[in-house]
């Protein structure tokens, strides 16, 4: 029986062994994600790296038995910039294999209407890289895994302030960024009721959380992980949460290329197992982020449309 056991734990040791030998060879799961996008991730010289898609990105890359490098990029907050774009540029060019974090919409997830594409700064990037134009291929979308709906944050004179829905922002001094999903939802709302009230500040210039705790304003409308961000980076922060989600928002999930639809597939299943382990809310409570599981539809259809039309 002694030799039975013995022979059943070597074999059982080298059959772990073998295992590890595999995953040490397999390539890397390479994930692009935003190096500037706390509580989902964070990229900072001299500190570890950090974020809710840095660790569900490591359980991944676990699952399919491969190491993960994450390729970072930089995605400048203004009225030009593309994400659909950016993220297909990095794909296609190989930089990696899946960008996290992406919002699932039928207007990202399109055929692109254009060839070519410039690639987002990236940590490693020269100067040819910075000129180059990447031929674009086509994104198809993983399961989503969180819900980022938009929310309306409320300054220190208003933070006791009851909002219900948009039109409870009546009377207020709003503030918003000009050209973002919040701007188009305030200004076309009942026909621009609250058009008088808002004014409008120019993305990746103006501090908009900054002159909301100040007290400049009364009421902003925003992605929720960004108020996250705010309020881990300034826990003493005197805007405050309203509770309040706007009926609209966007599943996230990964966004690889048609051409590696088993890929796709791994990731799915990946994410299907953390998520009955529950180690996804988990990873969302670790870091710091306001985790709502995600829902239908699982990739949103034509937002301005919707919005229009409430």
């Amino acid at each position: 029986m002694s030799a039975w056991i013995s022979a059943w734990t070597l074999s059982s040791l080298f059959s772990v062994f073998a295992t590890v030998a595999i995953a040490a060879d397999a390539p890397p799961l390479k994930v692009c994600l935003d190096e500037d996008r706390p509580p989902l991730s964070a990229h900072r010289r001299g500190k570890p790296d950090a974020g809710f898609d840095v660790t569900l990105a490591q359980a991944i890359a676990d699952k399919l038995g491969r190491p993960l490098k994450i390729q970072w990029f930089e995605t400048k907050l203004d009225e030009e910039a593309s994400p659909q774009l950016e993220a297909n540029a990095l794909l296609s060019d190989g930089r990696c294999s899946l960008v996290g974090g992406y919002a699932l919409t039928k207007d990202t997830l399109v055929v692109p209407g254009m060839k070519t594409a410039r690639m987002p700064d990236f940590d490693g990037a020269t100067r040819e890289d910075r000129r180059r134009r990447i031929e674009l291929g086509v994104l198809v979308p993983s399961q989503p895994y969180v819900y980022s709906p938009m929310t309306v944050v409320l300054g220190p004179k208003a933070r006791d302030r009851k909002i219900n829905e948009i039109g409870d922002l009546a009377g207020l001094r709003l503030v918003i960024e000009s050209g973002s999903l919040g701007d188009a939802i305030l200004m076309t709302f009942d026909k621009g009721r609250l058009i008088d009230s808002i004014t409008h500040l120019v993305p990746g210039r103006d501090d908009l959380l900054g002159a909301l705790n100040r007290g400049d304003f009364d009421a902003t409308l925003l992605d929720l992980g960004r108020f996250d961000a705010h309020r881990t980076a300034h826990p003493d922060t005197a805007i405050s949460a309203s509770g309040y989600y706007y009926p609209i928002g966007a599943n996230r999930g990964y966004v690889g290329l048609a051409s590696d639809p088993a890929l796709i597939e791994a990731v799915n299943k990946a994410l299907g197992e953390l998520a009955a382990e529950g180690k996804i809310a988990e990873f969302g409570k670790q870091a710091g982020l306001t985790y709502l599981p995600p829902r239908e539809p699982a990739i949103l259809g034509d937002v301005w449309k919707l919005i229009i039309q409430r």
